[in-house]
C-alpha cells in the first residue's frame, strides 16, 4: 500500500510539473510585444478601461479609445497625453451596432488594422430581483453580450486576412459565480463568457488567441457611477465598502497588469485574484452549498426591496455616512485616479 501511494504521488507530481512546463513554453512562443499594435479598448474613458490605456500606451502602443461620454474621452486624452501617450478617442454607444462597426473601421482606417481588441465596455444594476425591469436585462445584455459579440465580428476579418490578432473579453467573476441583487449583471457576464471561451477554441487555427478575463471586485472607482435599485442607499453602502477593503477588493493596478500580461502570452482565461479564483472552485465543486450561502446572506445580510423600487440612482446620488467615511477611501482615491469624478475646479 505505501509502495502504491508512493508511485500516485510521483505520478502526480510528474503530471503537475509537465503541465506547468507545457504552460510555460506555450506563454513563451505565443509572447507578442505591444510596441505599434494597434490596441482599440471599449470603455476606455475611464476605470479599469483608462488604467489598460495606460499599461498598453506605456508599451508603446498605438490606443483606440471609445466611450459614450465625450467630455470624459477628452478628459482621458489628456491624461494619456500628460503621460507620453497618444490615444485617438471615438465617441462611440456599444450599445449600438453601427457605432461599433464605425470604431472598428475608423481604428482600421487610420492607423491600418487592429492588432488587439479589448472589450471592456460594462454596466452594472444592483438591487433585489423584483426590482429589475426588461430594460435593465436588455441594458446589460447590449452592453456585454451584443456590443462584444459585434466588435469581434466587425475586427475578425482583419486579423483573419493578418493571420493574427488578440482579443481579451473582460466578464467579471459573476460570469462564473452568480451573486444575489446582480441579477442582469450575472446573466449577460455568464453569456459573455460562454461567447468567449468558445470563441478560445474556434479562432485559434486563425492565429488569433482569444483571453476571458473575470476580476473579482477591483477598485477602479466606480461605484459611484453604478445604478442601485430598491433601498438604493444601502445597495450602495454594501456595495462600496466590499469595493474598498483589501482582500475582498484587488487593486485595479494589479489587475490591469495581469490583463496586459495575460493578453502578451495568448491565455485563455484570468481569474485576476486568488479570492475569485476560489470563489469559482468553490461554486463549482459545492454548488449546493454554494446555493445555501448564497441564499442565507440574500435573507440575512442583504437589503429587501423597497425604497425607490424599480427606479434606479447612480451611486453618487446614494451617499451614506458610511461610504463618506475613511471605510471608503481607497474606492474614492481611485475614483479620483481613474476619471470616474469630474475633477475638481
Amino acid at each position: 500500500m505505501e509502495r502504491q501511494t508512493q508511485r500516485m504521488l510521483t505520478a502526480a507530481g510528474t503530471g503537475i510539473a509537465l503541465y506547468a512546463a507545457l504552460r510555460l513554453v506555450t506563454a513563451f512562443t505565443r509572447r507578442i510585444r505591444f510596441r505599434d499594435k494597434v490596441v482599440v479598448i471599449t470603455g476606455g474613458s475611464r476605470g479599469l478601461g483608462l488604467l489598460l490605456a495606460r499599461r498598453f500606451g506605456a508599451e508603446g502602443a498605438k490606443l483606440v479609445i471609445a466611450s459614450r461620454d465625450e467630455q470624459e474621452l477628452v478628459r482621458a486624452t489628456n491624461d494619456l497625453l500628460a503621460r507620453g501617450i497618444t490615444a485617438m478617442p471615438v465617441a462611440c454607444n456599444v450599445r449600438l451596432k453601427s457605432d461599433v462597426e464605425s470604431l472598428i473601421r475608423s481604428a482600421a482606417e487610420t492607423f491600418g488594422t487592429v492588432d488587439v481588441l479589448i472589450n471592456n465596455a460594462g454596466v452594472i444594476q444592483t438591487g433585489p430581483a423584483e426590482h429589475m425591469a426588461e430594460q435593465d436585462y436588455d441594458e446589460a445584455m447590449d452592453v456585454h453580450f451584443w456590443a462584444p459579440l459585434h466588435a469581434i465580428e466587425a475586427v475578425l476579418p482583419l486579423m483573419r486576412a493578418r493571420g493574427s490578432g488578440r482579443i481579451v473579453n473582460i466578464s467579471s467573476i459573476g460570469g462564473k459565480v452568480a451573486v444575489p441583487h446582480l441579477a442582469p449583471y450575472c446573466a449577460s457576464k455568464f453569456a459573455l463568457v460562454g461567447l468567449s471561451q468558445t470563441l478560445t477554441a474556434e479562432l485559434r487555427k486563425n492565429g488569433i488567441y482569444v483571453t476571458t478575463v473575470c476580476p473579482s471586485l477591483i477598485r477602479t472607482g466606480s461605484p459611484r457611477n453604478a445604478l442601485f435599485k430598491g433601498r438604493h442607499e444601502d445597495e450602495y453602502t454594501w456595495f462600496t465598502l466590499g469595493d474598498s477593503l483589501p482582500g475582498v477588493s484587488q487593486s485595479a493596478e494589479r489587475c490591469a497588469d495581469r490583463i496586459v500580461c495575460a493578453c502578451r502570452h495568448g491565455e485563455s482565461d484570468l481569474i485576476s485574484s486568488f479570492p475569485a479564483a476560489l470563489a469559482a472552485r468553490l461554486d463549482a465543486l459545492f454548488p449546493w452549498a454554494a446555493a445555501e450561502i448564497k441564499a442565507m446572506l440574500n435573507r440575512s445580510v442583504l437589503p429587501g426591496p423597497g425604497g425607490i423600487g424599480t427606479a434606479r440612482a447612480r451611486g453618487h446620488q446614494s451617499e451614506t455616512t458610511l461610504t463618506r467615511s475613511p471605510l471608503t477611501a481607497l474606492t474614492r482615491a481611485a475614483a479620483e485616479r481613474n476619471n470616474e469624478v469630474l475633477p475638481t475646479p
